[in-house]
Order: structure tokens, then C-alpha cells, then sequence
């Protein structure tokens, strides 16, 4: 009886103490709500713009009629940046924030196929975002970009345009010709794959480009960037990421006084180095950096050449950064005597400095040769050594800049390893037979796998799918994570899903981008959805036989796993299926409301 009476004691004395704190919270919260609501419109505004704007309207919209007044009757520009949303959040949104304050948007990017085409239909619509001075296409579709292109001529305001596109551009030419028309672009960054044959732009007379910063991601023909760079009278920053010579054709080079040219970054791609010296000579007098990526030719390597060069033709140099990937032809033990040429004093005292490495699979007669002190790219490619006497002139290096760091097969090594403290993102490849038993150990010498946000799988052919598991209980901040293939062994799913380590990863786990460029089944997708709850945006490829069936499991509406996803891409599926899933969808009530096509044979679906 006293035993019993003691536990009501306890339980009354439990709910009064749990009462009383919460009612301390509430006044706490109110007061917290009080202070906010007291802070000025300029401190309120300024916190809006810490948060962002998206995530400062879902938390105070509707708050009460001064919060809408900030969102609705104010004159400050808005940044809108719809990369990752919901098609439900972003059709309030949409209501609430972008239709009546186009007149006051200053940067917009759009990041999914969809939402170009709301906000842009029709194209004439641009032309009320006429504050608009940046522009970002993460994925567009070349169907719209001729007619956006058209009309963004009107736009008084901008000056900086991105575009990713996500299928192929019919004439090349053409694109380039209405980016150079757009009357006060400033900065250009572009990205896209070409059907044509990329014909010969025009030689320029007198309609010249406003463009000072072009950036290009995509293949780009050598023959192409005399006429091309006739357009940009005044380039100051010109960046190539595949700078290609293999369909070269014998046409003849005239100079170009582009006096504003000072940086200059390229990748080559089977550009022998006759080609790139003809570049040098009739381009880059004035330029103050430059970086380049080369393969193959040991006439990169040649230290009097460059030393010639730079003296003639590059007299205001400052940053000299080369990585040559490569072998010296016909006598492969020289190659530490002609690197051994820039350690010369016209080199030391520029304060220009190079290291190397070797492939351990390869020969002493090849590697990898690189400028350090500082090393400033954002990219590195680590090669395991696992023999270094014969290198005693090794440079150790710092990799603070670098955020992306590419792996090739992994192995078992005591040898000492560079370190990249600010990598947030990984690509691992490997194609050897068997792999190192301590991975995580491993990588964690090289990265800090607990800062990572982004990791790529590529041609990881006998990397088994529980081991990426165990990487992943490593890297607990990745949100996205891409795989070119997913090794499934033959052992039970349900086992797999039974295995500690799974049920820990599928608990800590952030990732909310997927992609797996390999035909899925359904029970390994019920797996991956499994370890990854947290899961917004999909793509794949699907076994054809087993398409609907794993649709209405992504899309049933009493699958509470991933009831985060909201935007999925199948990739490499047949044109029948978009009417096909289209009626699945409609016929047995999926969803209520979703967006879908079919661009370049990947299937697009947002909901």
C-alpha cells in the first residue's frame, strides 16, 4: 500500500515539474517571439538575407501582417534559389513570393527541369525581371533556351548567365552567337554536349561580346578559339575544361591584342604542344596566370623552351601552374634529369616551384608533374607510391585548396601520404581484384571523411555495396552520393538490412541525393531506400520488366520510408513509357499532383 502510494506521489510530482517546465518554455518562447518582433525592420532584413529567403518565408510567412509586409511590400531585392523543393512547396512559393515580386528579383537559379517552364512561360515573361543581374540554368532544356536567349537581350540589369544543359544543342554556333549578343553580360559559365560538328564560328568585324569571364565546361574545339576569342575584345578570365586537338585542322592563327586577357586556365586534351605554343604566342602577352592540364607530350616538360617562352611572349607572368601527365619518349630513365630542369635560378627566383609523382603501376619513367608553393587548385588526383627511393627530391605539399580529391585503387601502404584537410568531396575508382581490408582507415589518411558532403563511385567494378556501407558509417555530413555501378553479392537482402552497421548508417545518414547509373531491381531499390530515409531527389536506372512495379512502390502513398522524395529520373527508358507511367499514375491515384516528361531518353518525374 505504501509502495503504491509513493508511486502517485512520484507521478503527481512528475507531471507538476514537467507542467511547470513547459510552461517555462512557453514564457521563455514568447519572450524570445517578443524580443524578435522588436528588433528593427533594417536587423530583421538582414537576418532574412543570413537565412535565405526561402528558408526565412517557410519559417514567417503568415506569421502576422508585418512578416508579409517584408516578403511582399518591400523594396530590397530577392535572391530566389529553387534547387531543392518540393513541386507542392514550390507552387506556394511561387504564389506567395516570385509572382508578385518579379520586379525585384536580382538572382535567380532554377535547378530542376520543371521550373523553367512555369516561370518562363511564356518567354516574354522575362522581361518583368528586369532587376534581374545573375541567372543560373542548373538543368534546362535546349527546347526553351533559344526563345529565354531571345528575350534576356531586353533584361537592362544582367550581367551574369549560367547554363547547364541537359540535352543536346542542334548548332552550336548559334548558341554562341546570341550569348555574344546579350548587350551587358559580363561573366558566361557554360555547359552542354553538341550534336553538330561544332562549325567554324565567323570571324568577328564589329558586333564584339561585353563578356569578361567565360567559363566552359564542355568539350571545345582547338580550331574553334581563334574566331571565338575575336568576340571578346575584352576577356580578362578565360577557363576551358576540355580544350580538344584531335579533329585539328591546318588553319593558320592571326593575333589578337586582347590586352585585358590576365588569367588563363585550360585543360588540354591531345593538344601538342607546337599547337599550345602558337596559342601563346598570339594571345597571352598580357596575361598574368596561367594554368594548364597537358598529357603525352614530353615537350611540356622541356624547361628552356618555357623559360624562352615566358621571356618573349609572357613578360608579365606571375602564377606559372603546370600539370603534365606523362612519359619522355624513347628513353624513359631521363625523366627525372628533364624535370630536374626547373629547379634552375630563373625558376627559383620567380618563387616557382615543382614536385612529381609516379604511378605505382607504371614505370620511374613517367608520372605526374606539378607546381607547388602554394599548390591553388581545387582538384587533385592522388596516385599511391608505394616506393619512393628513387625520388629523394620528393616535395611534401599543402593541399589547403583543395576541395575535390580523385582516387585510383586502393591499397595496403605504410608509406606516408598527402593530406587534403579541406576535401568535401571524394571520387573513388577502382578496377583492381581485391581491396584493402581497412578502407575507412585508409581514406581517413587522405581526407577527413567526416567532412565530406560528396561521394563518387566510378568503375568500382569489385567494390561490394557492404563496403560502401561501412565507408558511409564514416561520412556521416554527405548529402549527395553517386554510383556508377552497385556490386549486390548474393546474399540476402535481409540479411544485409539485418547487419549493424546497415541499421547505424540508416539512422545518421544525410544523403538526400542519389544517383546509381546502373538497372536496378526492386528489392534492391527497397534496400537503398531503406539505408537512405532522408532520400529527396532520385535518379536511376531501372530493370525494364520491373519499371511499374517499382513506381508504385516509390510512389505508394502508405510508404512511409521515403515520404521525403519528391524528384526522380530514370534514366535510358523507352519513349513508351512516359505514357505509360502517366497512366499508372492517374489511373491508381498516386499522386495528386506531378509534373512529368521525357528529355534526351531520361525520364523526368516531380511531385
Amino acid at each position: 500500500m505504501e509502495r503504491i502510494k509513493r508511486q502517485k506521489t512520484d507521478i503527481i510530482e512528475n507531471y507538476y515539474n514537467e507542467n511547470k517546465k513547459q510552461k517555462l518554455q512557453d514564457q521563455n518562447n514568447n519572450k524570445n517571439k517578443l524580443l524578435f518582433e522588436n528588433l528593427s525592420n533594417e536587423i530583421i532584413y538582414e537576418i532574412f538575407d543570413y537565412l535565405g529567403i526561402y528558408y526565412a518565408y517557410h519559417r514567417f510567412f503568415n506569421l502576422n501582417q508585418r512578416f508579409n509586409n517584408f516578403f511582399i511590400n518591400s523594396n530590397l531585392h530577392i535572391q530566389i534559389d529553387i534547387s531543392s523543393m518540393s513541386k507542392l512547396n514550390f507552387e506556394q512559393y511561387y504564389k506567395d513570393i516570385i509572382l508578385p515580386n518579379k520586379h525585384r528579383i536580382n538572382y535567380l537559379r532554377l535547378s530542376n527541369v520543371f521550373t523553367v517552364d512555369i516561370i518562363f512561360s511564356p518567354p516574354r515573361l522575362i522581361s518583368k525581371f528586369f532587376q534581374l543581374e545573375t541567372l543560373v540554368f542548373d538543368n534546362i532544356n535546349t527546347r526553351y533556351l533559344n526563345n529565354i536567349l531571345h528575350h534576356l537581350i531586353i533584361l537592362p540589369e544582367l550581367h551574369s548567365l549560367t547554363i547547364n544543359l541537359t540535352d543536346y544543342i542542334q548548332n552550336s554556333t548559334l548558341f554562341y552567337l546570341q550569348l555574344f549578343h546579350l548587350p551587358k553580360l559580363k561573366y558566361c559559365k557554360i555547359q552542354f554536349e553538341s550534336k553538330d560538328e561544332q562549325q567554324l564560328l565567323p570571324r568577328c568585324i564589329n558586333e564584339f561580346s561585353s563578356i569578361e569571364y567565360f567559363i566552359i565546361k564542355n568539350c571545345f574545339q582547338f580550331q574553334l578559339l581563334n574566331n571565338f576569342l575575336s568576340y571578346l575584345p575584352r576577356i580578362c578570365h578565360l577557363s576551358i575544361d576540355y580544350l580538344n586537338g584531335i579533329d585539328f585542322k591546318d588553319i593558320e592563327l592571326y593575333p589578337l591584342p586582347l590586352k585585358y586577357l590576365k588569367y588563363v586556365s585550360l585543360e588540354l586534351d591531345l593538344v601538342y604542344f607546337n599547337r599550345f605554343e602558337q596559342l601563346i604566342k598570339n594571345f597571352f602577352y598580357h596575361i598574368e596566370i596561367l594554368r594548364f592540364t597537358s598529357k603525352y607530350d614530353s615537350r611540356y616538360l622541356n624547361a628552356e623552351i618555357w623559360e624562352k617562352l615566358i621571356i618573349s611572349y609572357m613578360p608579365y607572368l606571375r602564377v606559372f601552374d603546370v600539370n603534365h601527365d606523362g612519359s619522355i619518349q624513347h628513353n624513359l630513365s631521363r625523366y627525372h634529369n628533364w624535370i630536374d630542369q626547373f629547379n634552375s635560378s630563373f625558376w627559383t627566383k620567380k618563387q616557382w616551384f615543382f614536385t612529381h609523382q609516379h604511378d605505382w603501376q607504371d614505370t620511374i619513367g613517367s608520372g605526374i608533374f606539378y607546381s607547388t608553393n602554394p599548390y591553388r587548385r581545387k582538384d587533385y588526383t592522388f596516385i599511391w607510391e608505394l616506393n619512393k627511393k628513387f625520388c629523394s627530391d620528393y616535395k611534401q605539399t599543402n593541399f589547403s585548396s583543395v576541395k575535390h580529391v580523385r582516387v585510383s585503387n586502393l591499397v595496403e601502404s605504410n608509406t606516408s601520404t598527402n593530406y587534403f584537410p579541406n576535401a568535401t568531396q571524394l571520387t573513388i575508382k577502382h578496377d583492381l581484384e581485391t581491396l584493402p581490408h581497412s578502407i575507412s582507415i585508409i581514406l581517413n589518411r587522405i581526407v577527413p571523411l567526416a567532412k565530406l558532403t560528396k561521394l563518387i563511385f566510378i568503375y568500382s567494378y569489385d567494390f561490394p555495396f557492404e563496403q560502401s556501407i561501412e565507408l558511409l558509417g564514416f561520412t556521416p555530413n554527405l548529402h549527395t552520393l553517386k554510383y556508377d555501378v552497385i556490386i549486390f553479392n548474393e546474399t540476402n537482402s535481409k540479411l544485409i538490412q539485418q547487419n549493424n552497421i546497415f541499421q547505424y548508417v540508416s539512422k545518421i545518414n544525410k544523403i538526400k541525393n542519389l544517383e546509381i547509373h546502373q538497372s536496378s531491381t526492386l528489392e534492391e531499390i527497397k534496400m537503398i531506400v531503406n539505408l537512405f530515409p532522408q532520400l529527396e531527389y532520385f535518379k536511376t536506372k531501372m530493370i525494364r520488366k520491373e519499371i511499374e512495379l517499382i513506381i508504385r512502390f516509390l510512389l505508394s502513398k502508405n510508404n512511409h520510408q521515403i515520404y521525403h522524395l519528391y524528384y526522380l529520373c530514370i534514366l535510358e527508358i523507352p519513349k513508351i513509357y512516359l505514357k505509360k507511367l502517366n497512366m499508372l499514375i492517374k489511373l491508381e491515384n498516386l499522386l495528386d499532383d506531378y509534373s512529368i516528361k521525357l528529355i534526351n531518353r531520361d525520364l523526368y518525374l516531380w511531385w
